[in-house]
């Protein structure tokens, strides 16, 4: 009997969208007020500069889809360009372990705004949240790929409808554009490159879209242009709410506020943000719902590879899903959601995430020097994972300073 194997049923359409969801999720709706406490009417240039950092990292994981399109993506990556099994193995660990932490966060978020409709017991809520879930991610790819598309394209267009309400504030753009550009102060450029730090957490989630590797049409061609669409979608997205967000309110409003979609809903428009806060449910839990289906598939692929146990990359025979792996992943969610405090983590993840980004970065360029030019594949110049690695270091070194200094 042929064992069952992953169900390819992922065209180009449903993957941006699924990346879009991966990297939209709930952080827009209320970073941009702690980007814009740094850097002030500077904050669209400080999403600018973090869109350019990811999206350097973004080409380095392009290319590495196409020449290797298999779950677990980032630990085969490290495997094939640094050739040591062990830090392979702690790569994949270490983005299952972010996404369950950044899951179990998410689900704590979304238990405090569900509150606000409706009176549940927390333990109750979460333990109902994550079971429906883990049953979606389940059910099929394709199933937990719409649900996530639909709700990816009710977050997109919660921020289109903010960019609508708050038209005004953006017809004044012409006359205020220079305004918006930084003078050549030091202190000014620091605010802006602090802001860019901040913002470059809203661009985190690309990643995950190389874990459905297996379950895509083509992966050769329609990862990489996935990848690359769903970048630039965000990208625009982003700069266009950053720019509405600093012409309808002062600075100090927006440094102060923890809602600041809803304060721009509510000065333009004089109605309460209910609508805006539904549609951040709605963003909040499709976050967790990709969290579900990255790690399975991180476990299943690294099962595949033979480097954890072969039951963690069992499938399905019915729904053509790595079943146990996201039980697994599921269940050490829900632990985690209800027995750990979970507040601070967001830095942690995002600390991994970019140590993660320069070592795809430093694989790619050893693997391009073997093989430059592999038939049938797109590449990237050499320059641009160069210009990861060292932006992603960066990064890293200056979170370890800002850590030494408190």
């Amino acid at each position: 009997m042929t064992e069952p194997t992953l169900k390819r049923s992922l065209s180009l359409p449903l993957l941006t969208l699924y990346g879009l969801g991966t990297i939209v999720g709930a952080g827009i709706y209320v970073l941009v007020a702690r980007v814009a406490a740094h850097a002030g009417l500077y904050a669209p240039l400080s999403f600018l500069l973090a869109a350019l950092l990811a999206t350097f990292t973004g080409f380095a994981y392009a290319e590495l889809s196409a020449r290797y399109p298999k779950s677990a993506g980032e630990a085969v990556y490290v495997q094939e360009g640094l050739g040591r099994r062990e830090l392979s193995l702690l790569v994949g660990f270490l983005i299952i372990v972010t996404g369950v932490v950044s899951a179990a966060t998410i689900v704590n978020g979304f238990v405090g705004y569900l509150q606000v409709f409706v009176a549940v017991p927390d333990a109750l809520a979460i333990v109902l949240v994550v079971l429906a879930l883990g049953m979606l991610a389940v059910w099929g790819i394709t199933e937990s790929v719409a649900a996530a598309t639909v709700v990816t394209l009710i977050e997109v267009s919660g921020l289109l409808f903010i960019v609508v309400v708050a038209g005004g504030s953006l017809a004044t753009l012409p006359a205020r554009l220079p305004e918006l550009i930084p003078p050549a102060d030091s202190r000014v450029w620091q605010g802006i490159v602090v802001g860019a730090f901040l913002a470059f957490y809203a661009f985190i989630g690309f990643e995950d879209m190389v874990n459905v590797a297996e379950e895509v049409h083509d992966p050769t061609r329609t990862l990489p242009r996935a990848i690359l669409l769903a970048l630039a979608a965000a990208t625009v997205l982003y700069i266009v709410v950053a720019l509405v967000a600093v012409l309808a309110l002062l600075p100090a409003e927006l440094a102060e506020t923890r809602a600041p979609l809803a304060l721009i809903y509510e000065r333009s428009t004089g109605q309460a943000p209910t609508l805006i806060t539904l549609i951040s449910l709605f963003a909040i839990i499709n976050g967790a719902l990709i969290q579900i289906v990255m790690g399975s598939r991180v476990l299943y692929g690294m099962s595949r590879e033979g480097w954890i146990p072969q039951w963690l990359g069992r499938v399905h025979a019915r729904t053509r899903t790595p079943h146990l792996a996201t039980l697994l992943v599921a269940a050490t969610i829900l632990v985690l959601a209800l027995g750990f405090p979970l507040e601070g983590l967001a830095r942690f993840t995002s600390f991994v995430i970019l140590v993660v980004f320069a070592l795809i970065n430093l694989a790619l360029l050893r693997i391009k020097r073997r093989a430059p030019h592999p038939p049938g594949i797109r590449t990237c110049p050499a320059w641009l994972p160069w210009a990861g690695f060292l932006g992603t270091t960066g990064f890293v070194l200056y979170q370890l300073l800002d850590l030494l200094r408190h």
